[in-house]
């Protein structure tokens, strides 16, 4: 398939939320968009569940969550979405699991985590869910791996990760769930692991190249990790910076290009939403050394290797979040000064909008 042009791409503004929301978790389950609890615009995790209609164009809430929280993860198995996690309204980690069954409407209380925990990452295969890392009440990372089995309604303890960390990048690729950088306290970490679940065993990875905190990870559909952008940590005497680096980890060679084998991005950004869409790599919005939040769009181009300015976001905004549905960018929420309620799509003007 040819990769677009960069004048192909096309922002359009959907359905704005019904107020501001950031932290909130995006799921696609059947085709169709839900979005999960998150902060509002006074800063309070809700029980929101919403479901985007395509053919009204508008928001349709659903019933409310059982117990409010942001910074979910979530899961979706067949046609239900294991809500996991979070943090609740007295600000702390939730122990609480529940799951949503899209064709029934209705919520039920699963079992609860072996202890309460916030910035889970999450992945599936086989219908399972694996739960990785968090930070527990005490605000000290955890290492733990486990194991959802929705049929029998039990969580199971996997050998845990060799580095304890929150909010990490995780992602699986074939059998094996590779998981890098997150946070422990307010540092950064670089580690870079990964479980095999055929081994049931952990193996280190080369380090990502350097630390950096908000930074963009996602991975192409050739096994590539892409580690885009973020804020490095400056030393003693030093401030933190805004990075436009771009460090690629190949899973079939086991390790990070050369950096001559790599193209920074155009703009230093950090928080912004990103993608692997129509065969480039996406990125969007976002905070950089401006005063304000971004609106710029660029993309790599990989046959020209560059990267190239994209039409700007209509709603410039930070702690978006995103998915891909069908070959289409869905930003959603984040923040600008406020809570924000901007809903956009980028999609290449040969498909038809949803």
């Amino acid at each position: 398939m040819a990769v677009p042009a960069s004048h192909e791409f096309r922002w359009q503004s959907l359905a704005p939320l019904s107020g501001g929301r950031v932290y909130h978790s995006l799921a696609e389950a059947g085709g169709q968009l839900y979005m999960i609890g998150g902060c509002d615009e006074t800063g309070q995790p809700t029980s929101a569940l919403e479901l985007y209609s395509p053919e009204m164009d508008q928001w349709v809430s659903l019933p409310p969550m059982p117990t409010p929280r942001a910074g979910a993860a979530v899961a979706v198995l067949g046609k239900q979405l294991l809500v996991v996690g979070g943090v609740g309204r007295d600000q702390c980690p939730l122990k609480a699991v529940e799951i949503y069954n899209t064709e029934e409407g209705k919520w039920r209380k699963r079992s609860l985590l072996r202890e309460a925990a916030m910035g889970i990452s999450i992945t599936v295969k086989d219908g399972r869910a694996f739960a990785v890392g968090g930070m527990g009440d005490d605000l000290l990372p955890r290492g733990l791996l486990q194991q959802y089995d929705v049929r029998k309604d039990m969580w199971a303890l996997l050998p845990p990760m060799p580095t304890p960390r929150y909010d990490t990048s995780a992602c699986l690729v074939g059998s094996k769930i590779y998981v890098a950088g997150g946070r422990q306290s307010k540092r950064s970490v670089k580690a870079f692991e990964v479980f095999d679940g055929e081994t049931r065993s952990w193996m280190t990875l080369p380090s990502l190249p350097c630390k950096r905190s908000y930074a963009g990870a996602l991975w192409d559909g050739a096994g590539r990790l892409y580690w885009l952008g973020g804020l490095r940590q400056g030393g003693d005497h030093q401030s933190s910076k805004f990075t436009k680096n771009v460090n690629i980890f190949d899973s079939h060679q086991g390790l990070w290009l050369k950096s001559e084998d790599t193209v920074s991005m155009k703009t230093k950004r950090a928080d912004f939403a990103c993608a692997y869409l129509r065969g480039r790599v996406i990125v969007a919005g976002g905070l950089g050394n401006q005063p304000s939040v971004l609106d710029s769009v660029e993309a790599f181009h990989p046959d020209k290797r560059k990267w190239e300015r994209l039409a700007p976001m209509s709603m410039p905004r930070c702690s978006a979040s995103s998915i891909v549905i069908r070959d289409r960018l869905l930003v959603v929420g984040g923040v600008n000064q406020v809570p924000s309620c901007a809903n956009e799509i980028l999609y290449v003007k040969e498909n038809i909008v949803l």
